[in-house]
């Protein structure tokens, strides 16, 4: 999507996406080595009852969603950071993930009219409809002239 086609309230869906076991563990030994997240026998003894996603793989997810559902073609280059990030459930071997990403906000940068600026929130449900993943992220696109 280019950015004059995001608009405040828009609601852009992405996914399925699901996450197999190997990916959850391969990632996890790489990147978040905490045993519920590596460890299948312990994790399935712990307050979990099994092995759980690392929140920052469920963030990865959201970005490949994100990018294939609206960032794909557009004049999107960088991101300044995210308001906040919250796992509010665990994100499990199996699950199939949905995006929902809602736009707050578009606009150019007083300073910098080539500048577009997008906040939007996303948000990941697994397929019983629990939220897994809510943040809130911004966008920047480098656009023509006005």
């Amino acid at each position: 999507m280019k950015f004059a086609e995001f608009h405040p309230g828009q609601v852009i869906e992405g996914g399925p996406y699901a996450l197999p076991q190997a990916e959850l563990l391969d990632f996890a030994r790489r990147y978040d080595p905490q045993w519920f997240h590596t460890d299948p026998d312990a994790a399935a003894r712990g307050v979990h009852g099994g092995l759980i996603a690392s929140g920052w793989q469920t963030c990865g997810i959201a970005m490949r969603l994100a990018t294939e559902a609206a960032l794909v073609g557009s004049e999107s280059f960088a991101s300044p950071g995210l308001a906040y990030v919250k796992w509010p459930h665990p994100v499990r071997p199996g699950d199939q993930l949905r995006l929902r990403a809602t736009v707050l906000e578009t606009r150019r940068a007083q300073s910098r009219p080539t500048l577009g600026i997008l906040r939007w929130r996303w948000q990941l449900f697994n397929a019983a409809g629990r939220e897994v993943l809510d943040l809130e992220a911004t966008s920047l696109f480098d656009l023509p002239a006005p």
